[in-house]
C-alpha cells in the first residue's frame, strides 16, 4: 500500500521531470532549430525571388533594358555594378549576431 507521501513524492517527481523536459525542449528550439529554420526559409524566399527576378528580366525586349534593370538592382541592393563585365558585385553582408 502506497502513502500519502510517496504520492507525493511521485507527483513532485512527475513535475521537476516535465519541468526539465520542457526547460531542455525550449533551450534547443530557441537556441537552435528555430534560427536554423529562419536562416533556410530566408535562403528559400531569396532564392525565389531571385528567380522571378531574372525571369523578368530575360523577358525584357533587348539587351539594353535588360542591363538597365540588372544596374538599378544592383545598387538597390548595396552592389557596385561593373559595366564592364556587366555584372554586380554584392555588399558583403552584415552578420547581426
Amino acid at each position: 500500500m502506497t502513502s500519502i507521501g510517496d504520492v507525493i513524492k511521485i507527483g513532485a517527481g512527475a513535475v521537476v521531470g516535465g519541468l526539465l523536459v520542457f526547460t531542455v525542449y525550449s533551450s534547443l528550439n530557441a537556441l537552435w532549430w528555430l534560427p536554423a529554420a529562419e536562416r533556410h526559409g530566408r535562403e528559400i524566399e531569396a532564392a525565389e525571388a531571385t528567380a522571378a527576378t531574372n525571369k523578368a528580366i530575360g523577358e525584357l525586349s533587348n539587351a539594353a533594358d535588360q542591363a538597365r534593370v540588372r544596374r538599378r538592382l544592383c545598387i538597390e541592393r548595396g552592389g557596385m555594378y561593373n559595366f564592364a563585365k556587366g555584372e554586380c558585385i554584392e555588399a558583403k553582408p552584415v552578420d547581426h549576431d
